[in-house]
């Protein structure tokens, strides 16, 4: 017997929309949980400015680390095609102006996508003997970045940047779309 298209389109709506609304459904920071380091997911820079997008997750990371929640950072991103510097050096000179003591910041270059992120900086963390980290970035991209960090054997709570420039619908909304089809490509793929 053939299944209906219509009942298959229903499945698939309903799946998608579930996948959607677990995206969006971050709980916040509640200020009280603490981890060995905050690890920031890196961002596009401009030349050598962190985005705005950047910006927020990096300044996120200093509070953290000023509150006492967290006592080191790992900045995470590669430098892209034409690019001079990494995107966790260009975060790493914007949070040293911020006040940060070179010595509480680790960095990760190498990397080009939130999977590398994450790979690449566990064993910078583990030779900094850090066992925990909050994982840092814009809320509607912490549902697949927890699945790849608890995938590569992470400990690690969700730590969403408070202000983003993700905030009302029309910017939200293609977001987190576009968040459903990574998580898709994550969990066929393991990247």
């Amino acid at each position: 017997m053939r299944l209906p298209w219509r009942w298959l389109n229903l499945q698939a709506g309903a799946w998608l929309t579930g996948v959607l609304l677990w995206i969006w459904s971050v709980p916040p920071d509640n200020g009280q949980v603490t981890a060995d380091a905050a690890l920031v997911l890196g961002a596009a820079i401009d030349v050598d400015q962190p985005s705005p997008v950047f910006a927020a997750r990096i300044d996120h990371a200093v509070s953290l680390l000023q509150q006492g929640r967290v006592q080191h950072i790992i900045f995470t991103g590669g430098t892209a095609p034409g690019a001079s510097r990494s995107e966790a050096m260009v975060a790493r000179r914007y949070a040293m102006d911020k006040g940060v003591a070179p010595s509480a910041i680790l960095i990760e270059d190498r990397s080009a996508t939130t999977h590398e992120n994450l790979a690449f900086a566990m064993p910078i963390a583990s030779k900094a003997g850090i066992r925990s980290v909050l994982l840092v970035s814009d809320a509607l991209h912490l549902r697949r970045a927890e699945l790849m960090a608890r995938g590569l054997g992470y400990s690690m709570q969700l730590s969403g940047t408070p202000t983003s420039r993700y905030r009302s619908l029309t910017t939200r909304l293609p977001f987190a779309l576009r968040e459903v089809y990574f998580i898709h490509h994550y969990w066929i793929f393991e990247e």
